[in-house]
């Protein structure tokens, strides 16, 4: 499939709510909220952005490292490489309203299948699209992580169930949702959660427990204590409260205090294979990606994700061979500059 042709399908599918940029920065939908934008001032969804940016690759060609091995194993399945779709809902309100949820639910879910990763997909304040994300996800044969968000522990705990018996492979709680008023003025109130509160849920499932939304080291060491199984670092892509730092900025101190004892995953301005392996030379297991998804399936649908997909992988292979890492494994802060 010819991505610039699924990227021009994209920019008419989308009706204005994303204008497929050249690079996905923030700076043209800037608080944009229903919409692809960041939250107010829009800086917490560029600073992701530009944080990484600032990073630059020491290349290396004086080695062996021919034909790297991109593949990662977390929560028990292989992946092609070492990315998750990131849970991304509102066709409606965010995304122009043309394709419905079940279709672009499915069309990530099969994309993501087919090019060997697991999509995430979440719920809101209607329950049934959680209902809708794990029939797609049963009816395409395939496994994903559920990611729900920070309701009351016995409601998150019998969502909970539900992607049990749906075969999910992990599930998780999007605890930076805890500040979303607009749940809490349709009936549906959510909030922070204490370790207490995440031990609870971690002990009423065999699952592996995610925390997305952590931002700090103290907090990633809570997380540990809680016996969540995974974080997520990330500010819910500038979407929840402006003015925070970029994901690639505070990763590394996280990082520095948790790594080995927690999977720490990053979610926060990668667009291609380059921002992936900078993310992993920062101190992170694998990574997120949420809004490049969107003209991807908008634009091809299943294969357009497909070829996103590919994209990521052939890119993340070529920057490995020229910074010389056989695998993931071999990914460390040595390579950036």
């Amino acid at each position: 499939m010819n991505y610039d042709e699924v990227l021009k399908n994209a920019k008419a599918n989308l009706n204005g709510t994303c204008r497929v940029c050249p690079v996905c920065n923030g700076k043209a939908c800037s608080g944009e909220v229903p919409g692809m934008g960041g939250k107010g001032t829009g800086e917490a969804f560029t600073a992701n952005v530009d944080a990484l940016k600032k990073y630059k690759l020491n290349m290396r060609v004086l080695h062996n490292c021919k034909n790297p091995d991109t593949s990662i194993e977390l929560f028990g399945k292989k992946m092609s490489i070492p990315v998750f779709a990131a849970p991304v809902a509102g066709t409606n309100f965010n995304m122009g309203g043309k394709f419905q949820e079940q279709e672009y639910i499915s069309w990530i879910i099969k994309g993501c299948i087919q090019g060997g990763i697991y999509p995430m997909f979440g719920d809101a304040a209607i329950d049934s699209l959680l209902v809708t994300n794990l029939e797609e996800l049963k009816n395409s044969g395939g496994e994903g992580i559920a990611i729900i968000k920070p309701w009351t522990n016995d409601k998150v705990i019998e969502k909970i169930r539900m992607a049990e018996k749906a075969g999910v492979c992990a599930v998780g709680i999007d605890i930076d949702a805890a500040g979303l008023i607009t749940l809490s003025l349709l009936g549906k109130p959510v909030g922070p959660k204490s370790v207490e509160d995440i031990k609870e849920i971690a002990e009423s499932t065999e699952l592996p427990l995610i925390l997305k939304g952590i931002m700090t080291p103290d907090e990633a060491e809570l997380a540990v204590e809680s016996g969540a199984a995974a974080i997520v670092v990330s500010n819910h892509g500038g979407r929840v409260l402006d003015h925070t730092p970029g994901t690639a900025d505070v990763l590394p101190e996280i990082a520095k205090k948790v790594k080995g004892k927690i999977t720490i995953l990053a979610d926060g301005g990668v667009r291609n294979g380059v921002d992936v392996l900078k993310m992993l030379a920062l101190g992170a297991d694998a990574v997120l990606i949420g809004r490049p998804f969107v003209p991807a399936s908008f634009g091809g649908q299943a294969e357009g994700v497909k070829a996103y997909i590919d994209s990521i992988a052939a890119d993340l292979k070529s920057a490995m061979i020229l910074t010389g890492c056989n695998s993931i494994e071999d990914v460390s802060s040595r390579i950036l500059f």
